[in-house]
């Protein structure tokens, strides 16, 4: 039995007929067409789909859509204008952290949560933060280094 499910997504409302069991990252990649969240595990172990929500990072594809009524949900796509990822994107690029891609938009989410959170990080806990996150291109260490480029430039 389908249900309405009322939330705001990137800064608008948005809602939603969806079955009980219909994951949000279905929701922000079929319904919405936000496809920059990518589905790789679908069990919440790789991070691929990591977004933003109620203001922490979230695995979408584990995360039922019903669960999030009203919460506040921010996709890849509603960071365009953030000034932490503006300065993480041009450090990934800098650091060569991302190759095919397809884990960056949840790595991305991460990194941000890492900047604004923990100001002080070393790459030991960068890294440590980074262990929900799978790459398999970049061996991780430009991911590294670009985060720890965005939190010494605001130190």
């Amino acid at each position: 039995m389908k249900r309405d499910v009322t939330l705001t997504v990137n800064g608008l409302l948005e809602t939603v007929r969806v079955e009980p069991r219909t994951q949000l990252a279905e929701v922000l990649r079929e319904e919405l067409r936000l496809t920059g969240t990518h589905l790789g595990c679908e069990h919440g172990v790789c991070g691929a789909c990591t977004v933003e929500v109620d203001g922490a990072p979230a695995r979408s594809c584990i995360l039922h859509a019903g669960a999030c009524a009203g919460a506040v949900v921010r996709s890849i796509e509603g960071f365009a204008e953030d000034a932490v990822m503006v300065a993480l994107r041009e450090a990934f690029s800098a650091e060569h952290a991302l190759q095919c891609g397809y884990c960056t938009p949840g790595m991305l989410v991460v990194a941000r949560d890492i900047v604004l959170r923990l100001p002080g990080a070393d790459a030991v806990r960068v890294r440590e933060e980074l262990a929900g996150n799978l790459c398999r291109c970049t061996g991780y260490q430009g991911i590294v280094h670009a985060i720890l480029r965005v939190l010494e430039s605001r130190r």
